[in-house]
């Protein structure tokens, strides 16, 4: 049993992600810690590492969060996209970059990214980029992590769970349900694999 420290536990994909978690001993955040165990802005370095301090041991970290601005690319403002670069992009590479001096020799990061990078449609420019940084920033910094820490990705298309919310935007897709998103996520955490995209599409 691992400890694994669990991001956005309450939101769907985290609910996904706890699919796969079963074995483990979770520890739930979110940022407004509303019904978990702690709470953590990714955007805010100082909460990141509060977070890890107040732990402690911990064996994995998997996030699930990435806030992003959806608009057409002509009327995107800077604002817009330094929201959503701080959150999907930057609050993850931090996550990494802050969490590798606290998680245990062996631990695992899971971040999360997405399928409009490989299968783009209107208004998620903003998403798309930032998913295809956190792809590569996997792919490049696996070589780079101490101690045997392993790093991948899970990059799911839109879950059978939040098609209502998101159905509209994404014609012509084909759900996939949240256990099976979950097993992305276990296969990262329970597995040996580093530096990889793990997709979850049909």
């Amino acid at each position: 049993m691992k400890n694994v420290i669990l991001i956005g536990a309450q939101g769907k994909m985290g609910q996904a992600a706890l699919t796969g978690l079963s074995s483990h001993k979770v520890i739930t955040a979110s940022r407004s810690g509303k019904g978990c165990d702690h709470q953590v802005d990714i955007t805010d370095e100082d909460s990141i590492r509060r977070l890890f301090k107040t732990v402690g041991d911990f064996d994995a970290v998997v996030n699930t969060v990435g806030f992003c601005e959806y608009a057409n690319f002509v009327d995107m403002t800077e604002r817009q996209w330094m929201t959503t670069v701080m959150s999907k992009m930057m609050g993850q590479i931090n996550l990494v970059r802050i969490g590798q001096e606290y998680i245990a020799d062996k631990g695992s990061f899971t971040l999360i990214s997405g399928i409009l990078n490989i299968k783009p449609i209107p208004m998620a420019i903003a998403d798309a980029t930032t998913s295809g940084a956190i792809d590569t920033f996997v792919k490049c910094v696996a070589y780079e992590l101490p101690r045997d820490i392993r790093i991948n990705v899970v990059n799911p298309t839109v879950l059978e769970e939040a098609w209502d919310v998101y159905g509209d935007m994404m014609p012509g897709f084909e759900p996939v349900p949240g256990h099976q998103v979950g097993k992305a996520f276990e296969r990262s955490v329970d597995g040996f694999i580093t530096g990889e995209v793990i997709f979850v599409d049909v």
